[in-house]
């Protein structure tokens, strides 16, 4: 989980950094599906899983229970700014996803 943890904190640090509302959300997308993997509620499967070489979604391959916890927080913050129609909005969710995660790695 630790790899796909650290790619979920990067792909929201992309959307953090994205100059539009879409780039926000694409990147989002990628957040979702390494946390989740191809298996989990929210998975994107238009949308690329930069994890999908390092395991089956960092919140199912994770066993300890606060790190856990902390992971289901991220995807919160990730969902939220999906769904987000202003940029600023969606861009501070992105930011808190990436602090959590970044906690966690």
């Amino acid at each position: 989980p630790a790899k796909e943890i650290e790619a979920a904190a990067k792909h929201a640090g992309f959307a953090a950094g994205s100059g539009d509302i879409d780039g926000v959300r694409t990147h989002l997308h990628h957040t979702v599906n390494c946390l989740v993997g191809p298996e989990g509620e929210g998975f994107a499967p238009k949308e690329m899983n930069p994890c999908k070489a390092l395991g089956n979604g960092a919140i199912p391959d994770t066993e300890d229970g606060i790190t856990k916890q902390g992971l289901e927080a991220a995807l919160e913050k990730a969902n939220a700014g999906i769904a987000a129609n202003d940029l600023a909005e969606a861009k501070a969710q992105a930011i808190q996803a990436q602090g959590l995660l970044d906690t966690l790695k």
